[in-house]
């Protein structure tokens, strides 16, 4: 009798299929991560890309059965075949209803429990919005499908930083900047990290939206009209909010020390940060759905995509994050 525990099944999406997704997916399955991989994908996408990186692959049809171990190199996967012939670095839209296909069979498996989390490879947004489908990024088609709210944090070796809006122009960034959405986003980043990152009572930096968080009200009122009540409100609730900072100091490194978390304004406010520390090590989560969702922190790389080259150092990493988040 095997007295092994069960492996966690985790759902790995292959992304764009011009991109490298494939390529990290096979990089990832020839890892010892003890983990029942099921690929979500175009079956012949993924054999090509494990021949491009010289990975002898070993493919089986997922039956949904749970495993007990799993050998360095085999990989399950769930079929969705892409509709036109996929090449290396050329996009199609015609591929993008297949992509969103892919998505959609990965999120309703999680939400039915067929997995205990999703990890996915990069996707090009612009193409799939070229066949005329809305498409602003996964964080968002996740929230729409489990029909939940959810906050997006970025999660380094060092450093973890959420985002209280995500893919806007900057130009609307302001009028979305409002109290009932810093409560929503907070409440969620909050409750994430005391029930996934198992951090008890954690402290949360709240940045301000203007150079040197508004400057008492000269560069801008947003910090004292909305972001400055709404964290006295939240401290009165017994969260632990420092804020607003001024984004230009807030991470340097005796502050950093003092944090679990940051949130930033807007999408380049706080990530260029991270991954200028993190770059390849960092990991994209999806906070408030009811199933684990980590990502790469990087693009498609339509320019590395067929030579092999692409690093699967975030993949691996959101695999490895997806894994503790699922035990916890």
């Amino acid at each position: 009798m095997n007295d092994r525990p069960f492996l966690p099944r985790l759902a790995v999406t292959l992304g764009e299929p011009a991109g490298i997704g494939a390529e990290l997916v096979a990089a990832l399955a020839a890892t010892d991560l003890a983990a029942d991989l099921v690929a979500i994908g175009d079956k012949d996408s993924l054999l090509l890309a494990a021949q491009t990186r010289g990975i002898a692959l070993a493919l089986e049809a997922d039956d949904g059965q749970w495993l007990r171990e799993r050998t360095p190199g085999s990989l399950r996967y769930v079929h969705i075949p892409a509709p036109a012939p996929i090449a290396p670095g050329r996009l199609d839209a015609r591929n993008s209803p297949y992509v969103v296909d892919m998505l959609t069979r990965a999120a309703d498996g999680c939400l039915e429990g067929e997995f205990d989390a999703l990890v996915t490879a990069p996707v090009q947004k612009s193409i799939i919005n070229d066949a005329g489908i809305a498409f602003t990024g996964h964080t968002e088609f996740f929230a729409a499908r489990a029909n939940c709210d959810v906050a997006m944090l970025l999660v380094a070796p060092e450093l973890r930083v959420a985002l209280a809006t995500t893919h806007l122009p900057l130009a609307e960034v302001p009028a979305a900047i409002t109290a009932a959405g810093l409560v929503r986003i907070l409440r969620i980043v909050y409750n994430d990290l005391r029930h996934r990152f198992r951090i008890e009572n954690p402290r949360i930096a709240v940045l301000g939206l203007n150079p040197h968080a508004g400057e008492g009200g000269h560069l801008g009122r947003e910090e004292i009209d909305v972001i400055a009540p709404t964290l006295a409100a939240l401290r009165a609730d017994g969260m632990r909010l420092e804020g607003p900072l001024s984004a230009d100091t807030a991470f340097v490194p005796a502050k950093r020390a003092q944090y679990d978390a940051y949130l930033a304004m807007y999408h380049d406010q706080g990530l260029p940060v991270l991954k200028a520390l993190g770059f390849g090590d960092s990991v994209n989560v999806t906070l408030g759905l009811p199933f684990v969702r980590t990502s790469v922190d990087h693009g498609t790389a339509l320019d590395l995509a067929g030579t092999g080259k692409a690093d699967p150092a975030s993949l691996i990493a959101a695999a490895k994050l997806a894994m503790e988040l699922a035990r916890a």
